[in-house]
């Protein structure tokens, strides 16, 4: 996993930067019940999603586990922005109508725990927002992917969308939604795959040897346009409604 208190300064600059964000931000509020009163945004980076998650009458906060992230978000959130472990948050029971985990549950091996620290905060009526499935969403049946095919596996990846439901159920979470948004500035260039790989950004599916990654990057150094951005991916976000319960 990567030191996100060292990427925090160039994280959003390698990330799609503000058209990335605004895409993300829009497609959860597509997802955020009309009156939910509060939103919850975990490992919210350096803020730049957190901030524009804005809507009449909800007040948005956020949570991020590295240091180097929350100081940066509190710039853009002040006074909403806490350092927290998103599997074990300073909130009590039922104290939030909405939570949002953008490119998070593919990241970890306790994606599990997370669902269910983010089911305990919720409301009834309150919705978990997550984003699934997002490494494959990379792969656009690029020459670059061709290039990889071979070497990658989503079997035991941790925000495959059947687990994370399987975990929402297991929580006594209802599906309530889902949604796709584009990926701006996230289509992979040879030369970027090449240094992504050497850098070790594709852990979550990638388990070759140093010499299969030496490999790999010499085969992906043969193709054409080197710095040429193929296709964004199309991320897909996913919601889960706590039931209200009558008596």
């Amino acid at each position: 996993m990567l030191d996100y208190d060292a990427e925090a300064d160039r994280y959003d600059e390698t990330r799609g930067g503000v058209p990335r964000a605004r895409a993300a931000a829009e497609a959860v509020l597509r997802l955020v019940p009309p009156g939910a009163r509060t939103l919850l945004d975990l490992a919210c980076g350096t803020g730049l999603v957190t901030e524009r998650l804005t809507r009449p009458g909800l007040r948005v906060y956020g949570a991020d586990a590295a240091p180097g992230m929350a100081r940066r978000a509190v710039r853009r959130v002040p006074g909403g922005i806490v350092l927290a472990d998103a599997r074990r948050l300073p909130l009590a029971d039922a104290s939030v109508d909405a939570v949002s985990a953008v490119w998070l549950l593919h990241l970890v091996p306790f994606a599990d725990a997370i669902v269910a620290e983010a089911a305990r905060v919720l409301r009834p009526g309150g919705v978990l927002i997550v984003t699934v499935d997002k490494d494959a969403a990379h792969d656009v049946g690029s020459d670059i992917d061709a290039v990889l095919a071979s070497h990658r596996s989503y079997e035991t990846s941790t925000d495959r969308a059947d687990r994370t439901a399987a975990h929402a159920a297991a929580l006594g979470l209802e599906p309530a939604g889902a949604t796709r948004f584009t990926g701006h500035g996230q289509g992979n260039t040879p030369r970027g795959t090449t240094e992504k790989l050497r850098r070790g950004y594709f852990a979550s599916w990638f388990d070759g040897s140093p010499g299969t990654a030496a490999a790999l990057a010499a085969e992906l150094g043969t193709l054409p346009d080197q710095d040429r951005p193929r296709d964004d991916p199309e991320y897909r976000l996913v919601s889960y409604r706590r039931p209200v319960r009558r008596g």
